[in-house]
């Protein structure tokens, strides 16, 4: 079964130097048929103007993963940590017992795209944790590439959760198959672009809810970048 969660009719917040869409409910939108799609229960499409950005803010138990689609994005937190993350890097903040970090667009003019995802952890209490790689566009193209996991596996991110987000890019007209697991559950974010998902259209900013399924068939309508969560059905 596949359920469709088309870009419009997401939440939408309006700042000025931040327009952001929000798939589940989060700050004031609220809607209690999306509040979260088993321990997935943020996934933001963020877009900040030159020069913007959020200040110093805390998380706490939330496993929070950044991925950079267009521009370039400054992290500093209370760890210690500081980096400029760009297209195709993934970020993956272990909240914990509590941090406190900030995010900015690094540059003054050019526009700032990216994701930002939060999923609720297996196990609280940990202690906050920081992890940054860099996944090359031809790592991610005509593939979904393994970016989180629970292990590490395959030199992606380890989440506190029995959780995987794999990064694709497909050409206009490319076609990808992906066997799924049954018993558990799909996310898939439509970042730019178009494709198919086993015949069924998606645009830009769409989702999709995926259970009971055993493959997924995508063929890309134009050049698409997308992200796909496999997750246990509840937390």
């Amino acid at each position: 079964m596949i359920t469709i969660r088309h870009s419009k009719d997401r939440g939408h917040a309006d700042h000025g130097w931040l327009q952001s869409a929000h798939t589940f409910s989060f700050g004031s939108y609220y809607d209690p048929d999306f509040m979260a799609f088993g321990p997935l229960r943020v996934l933001n499409q963020d877009r900040v103007a030159g020069g913007g950005g959020f200040p110093a803010h805390g998380h706490a138990n939330m496993e929070i993963v950044s991925y950079v689609l267009e521009g370039a994005m400054e992290h500093r937190d209370s760890m210690g940590t500081g980096s400029v993350m760009r297209p195709g890097d993934v970020q993956l903040m272990s909240a914990g017992t509590g941090v406190q970090h900030s995010e900015f667009n690094a540059s003054g003019t050019e526009p700032l795209h990216f994701l930002q995802m939060w999923v609720m952890p297996s196990k609280e209490g940990t202690a906050p944790g920081y992890q940054q790689e860099s996944f090359a566009a031809a790592e991610r193209q005509g593939r979904l590439r393994l970016v989180v996991s629970p292990d590490g596996e395959e030199g992606s991110l380890r989440i506190g959760q029995d959780a995987r987000m794999y990064a694709g890019r497909l050409a206009g007209g490319e076609e990808l198959a992906h066997g799924l697991i049954v018993g558990r559950g799909s996310w898939l974010h439509v970042a730019t672009g178009s494709l198919e998902v086993n015949g069924i259209p998606l645009g830009p900013g769409d989702g999709a809810a995926i259970v009971e399924e055993t493959a997924l068939q995508l063929t890309a309508i134009e050049d698409v970048e997308l992200v796909l969560w496999d997750l246990p059905l509840s937390r």
